[in-house]
């Protein structure tokens, strides 16, 4: 009497497994490409914006100004949607660095940044030094509490940003990447050194700033660019 083994429920059991871990990265992949897009749409958009809408000067006035005037919808729509791909984008590198050095807090900061943006566009600062066209070009006595709101709004966002960068930087100095690194520390610099210099009254501030939150935002979707390929 034969009383050999069935082998159909192991095969079985190893292609369930197989395609389970396929849904898994392909999942993983596609919240990685929110974060891959979130930074360069909004400063395409924005940028555009600041470049070709009346009466704005990047020198003079936060690209925050953008969502006021009759177009301020358009800056509103960027905040909103590229705060909402950083907080799909920070599950997929959550998944992607899992166990790995700062594989745990650079996500959480990444999602922390994207819900600031989130309110950052629900809430929108007053007008700013002749911004839009016909606004006052002296500072309010006071501003509103959406304004109030805003800048809290940004300041959550930046300061995550930041401390996102200076993760990511352990994170790939642990793993040996030299050149990861430093370009992650010098994003987290470029970004507390435009922030700083405006918030201390500095002369362009708003310049800085632009470039300092370009910089930071662009090189969080390069790591998940990187990660991205590693799924």
């Amino acid at each position: 009497m034969s009383t050999q083994a069935p082998t159909a429920a192991p095969t079985v059991s190893s292609a369930a497994r197989s395609s389970s871990a396929a849904r898994s990265s392909s999942t993983t992949r596609s919240l990685l490409t929110c974060a891959v897009v979130a930074s360069p749409l909004w400063a395409v958009v924005s940028l555009t914006q600041a470049a070709t809408r009346q009466g704005f000067d990047i020198t003079r006035h936060p690209l925050s100004a953008l969502s006021n005037g009759s177009l301020g919808w358009l800056q509103i729509t960027n905040f909103l949607l590229a705060g909402t791909l950083l907080v799909l984008g920070a599950s997929g590198l959550h998944r992607a660095l899992r166990g790995t050095p700062g594989g745990t807090w650079a996500p959480r900061l990444v999602r922390i940044g994207g819900l600031g943006m989130i309110a950052a566009g629900a809430f929108v600062m007053d007008p700013v030094d002749g911004f839009p066209a016909g606004a006052p070009s002296a500072e309010a006595a006071a501003l509103t509490w959406h304004s109030y709101a805003h800048f809290a709004a940004g300041s959550v966002t930046f300061t995550s940003l930041i401390a996102a960068c200076y993760v990511l930087g352990r994170h790939f100095g642990r793993a040996g990447n030299r050149r990861y690194a430093q370009a992650s520390r010098v994003a987290g610099t470029a970004l507390l050194i435009g922030n700083g210099w405006a918030m201390g009254g500095g002369r362009a501030g708003t310049l800085t700033l632009a470039v300092g939150a370009v910089t930071a935002m662009l090189w969080i979707s390069v790591v998940a660019r990187r990660s991205r390929r590693g799924v």
